[in-house]
């Protein structure tokens, strides 16, 4: 992947990219709403491209720029290409704040998108808010961001509630009435624990006991020892990335029989899990909530490998299937929005959306609802880190 990279996006702050078709930020005049020239549409984004979680940021990331890149060589929206502007914020929501003021005061972005986990979204939504700046489909599906209708605010990836009931609804069914929950010590874990609480009170399935993970965690003894007393029927996992992977590396060698159960954030590079794990990897189930990134019956994942191939995007998960799906949508909004782009028609081009399919993946949207997708399935790895249904 051919990155273009400005003078002003490496420095300060460090680890900062920049990334698009035009980066000469001279020459464009900006006319009317901010981050938008005769020529130009700047799309500003911070995400996680750096530690243990960085498989999250960088795979959306690419998702976002190749569907960007498709429509680049189309001749862009209403005659203005797209430009994304990306820094890392390594995970941590203090940069994700610097990043977003940079993004916002400095880069002068017409919208945000492409933001991933909670804390992170939670330390950028004031400062879009202030700023009237649209944020969009961010790789969060914690419920609080959800309740209430934010006209600033667009999700496309269904929320953790509803990964939560499909894997409690279907434990409830096969006969599981008990569980342990694992979960990641921090703002997302926390608040999406209380929601598979409340889900499992819906289900009747009981909740033996509860186990924080630091995020950082090299091993996961002691949980594992945990559970080994509290003998749950199931254990469900609500955690990103690697810490999966710590776990079950520990549980699987504790030969834990318990079924294994994660959301759609648990495994990024499944590949690469199924090798560290040593085929221990079969047997997870995860909620998914795009269809399988080879299931090329979907018409949205043949136009997503068509273009992987005529771009030569080495990258192919379904976080970068998520993220195509996303900027796909947005470009949609953007298109609506006609020649004279500000942040109100934006707006109302992604709420005049109304109930339709993208290439046969179903979002919503309306000036009462803002989430997008409410598509989720479950999925069980093999040993080699593929998927089955």
């Amino acid at each position: 992947m051919k990155f273009s990279i400005s003078r002003r996006a490496m420095v300060a702050g460090g680890a900062a990219l920049a990334f698009g078709p035009a980066l000469l930020r001279t020459a464009h005049a900006d006319n009317g709403a901010s981050g938008v020239s005769d020529t130009i549409i700047r799309i500003g984004q911070s995400a996680v491209f750096s530690g243990p979680a960085k498989d999250f940021g960088v795979d959306y990331r690419a998702g976002i720029k190749l569907y960007f890149d498709r429509v680049n060589k189309a001749g862009g929206v209403n005659g203005r290409k797209i430009e994304l502007i990306s820094y890392d914020d390594a995970y941590d929501p203090a940069k994700t704040a610097v990043n977003t003021a940079r993004l916002i005061d400095e880069d002068k972005v017409f919208a945000l998108t492409g933001y991933v986990a909670t804390g992170n979204l939670a330390a950028a939504m004031p400062l879009a808010e202030k700023a009237g700046v649209p944020m969009f489909a961010p790789l969060v599906g914690t419920s609080s961001f959800r309740t209430k209708t934010n006209r600033n605010l667009f999700h496309v990836r269904a929320g953790y509630d509803l990964e939560l009931r499909k894997i409690i609804s279907h434990l409830s069914t096969i006969g599981i009435q008990s569980i342990a929950v694992v979960y990641q010590d921090s703002a997302f874990g926390k608040s999406n624990l209380a929601t598979c609480e409340e889900l499992a009170a819906d289900y009747k399935v009981k909740v033996l006991k509860t186990f924080p993970l630091a995020i950082a965690a090299e091993d996961a003894k002691a949980v594992v020892a945990g559970l080994a007393e509290a003998k749950p029927g199931a254990v469900v996992m609500i955690m990103a990335g690697r810490m999966v992977e710590v776990f079950m590396h520990d549980y699987r060698a504790s030969a834990g029989g318990a079924p294994l159960y994660t959301l759609s954030v648990g495994i990024t590079d499944a590949a690469g899990s199924a090798k560290r794990l040593d085929g221990k990897l079969a047997g997870l189930v995860t909620a998914s909530i795009v269809p399988p990134p080879q299931g090329l019956r979907v018409p949205i994942v043949a136009d997503y490998q068509r273009d992987r191939a005529e771009f030569g995007e080495k990258i192919d998960s379904y976080t970068a299937l998520e993220g195509y799906i996303v900027a796909r949508v947005m470009v949609e909004g953007l298109r609506r929005a006609g020649r004279a782009l500000t942040h109100d028609s934006f707006i109302a081009g992604l709420e005049s959306i109304g109930s339709t399919r993208f290439g046969d993946f179903p979002v919503e949207y309306s000036a009462k609802n803002h989430n997008g997708s409410t598509f989720v399935d479950l999925e069980m790895y093999t040993r080699d880190g593929q998927l089955r249904r």
